[in-house]
């Protein structure tokens, strides 16, 4: 199994743009649905004491804060990873110093 996988990922260079493309895509919606996912179920936790048929003003206001604080959470390390690598200098020019 680990040769196949191997295999596979050797073989992403010479694949169909448009495949690869798709690829791409499908990848990224995947990661958008696990961050859904943990949002919900972080949020879900923190708020919400006992489920009932309504949700009440202090749990609204607590899923609010909860989202918020967690897609600026996400932004934060996305743009501090990019700004990591930015700084960092390339493996090739790392080798010829």
């Amino acid at each position: 199994m680990d040769s196949s996988s191997s295999s596979s990922a050797a073989g992403l260079g010479s694949m169909d743009p448009q495949l690869q493309h798709f690829i791409e895509v499908e990848t990224q919606k995947q990661r958008f649905q696990q961050l859904v996912h943990q949002m919900t179920e972080l949020c879900w936790e923190k708020c919400m004491d006992k489920p009932g048929p309504k949700l009440d003003s202090r749990a609204e206001a607590c899923f609010v804060n909860c989202v918020e604080r967690f897609i600026d959470t996400s932004q934060f390390i996305l743009n501090r990873l990019e700004q990591t690598q930015k700084s960092k200098p390339v493996f090739s020019e790392s080798l010829s110093d």
